[in-house]
């Protein structure tokens, strides 16, 4: 198994367990900004030049350097940002016992009895034989359909 599949593979687990549990509260699915972000003026309504304007300040805050550019460590420290606040609401949300840590036991609570497919659905989707098992052609198969529902996105890139 090459070393993206294995990752992606390592990647889909968590996220089919955990990523669902997020939303479990009834907050909207997928990338999620608060209103604040948007409303600059904080008049209570967002215009199209706030929306607009929203981007150059997500810009200017991950320009540490003020050069104007995004350099890679400028892009990493930003999206590390966004990705430490993304686990520490996920924490909130699924730690029951209030440790500050979050058990499997935890996750497998906060996925019970929501929407969407689990484990079982999405390991069935990739098992296309039904044999209870999913090899190599099967695997390539779900990934392949997966970047064709999303637009070609969601595999590996590959520079020429």
């Amino acid at each position: 198994m090459s070393m993206w599949k294995a990752a992606l593979l390592g990647a889909m687990i968590p996220a089919a367990l955990v990523l669902p549990a997020m939303a479990q509260d009834g907050s909207p699915r997928g990338p999620q900004m608060a209103f604040e972000t948007f409303d600059l003026d904080g008049d209570g309504a967002v215009t199209l030049e706030e929306m607009e304007g929203a981007r150059a300040v997500r810009f200017a805050e991950a320009d540490a350097n003020g050069d104007g550019m995004l350099d890679r460590d400028e892009l990493l420290a930003a999206a590390a940002g966004r990705m430490e606040r993304g686990i520490d609401r996920m924490i909130e949300r699924v730690d029951a016992d209030g440790d500050d840590a979050v058990s499997l036991e935890e996750m497998a609570e906060a996925r019970s009895g929501r929407r969407g497919p689990g484990p079982e659905a999405m390991f069935e989707r990739f098992d296309a034989d039904g044999d209870g098992a999913v090899t190599q052609a099967e695997f390539d198969e779900a990934v392949g359909a997966f970047r064709g529902r999303h637009g070609g996105h969601g595999g590996p890139r590959h520079r020429g």
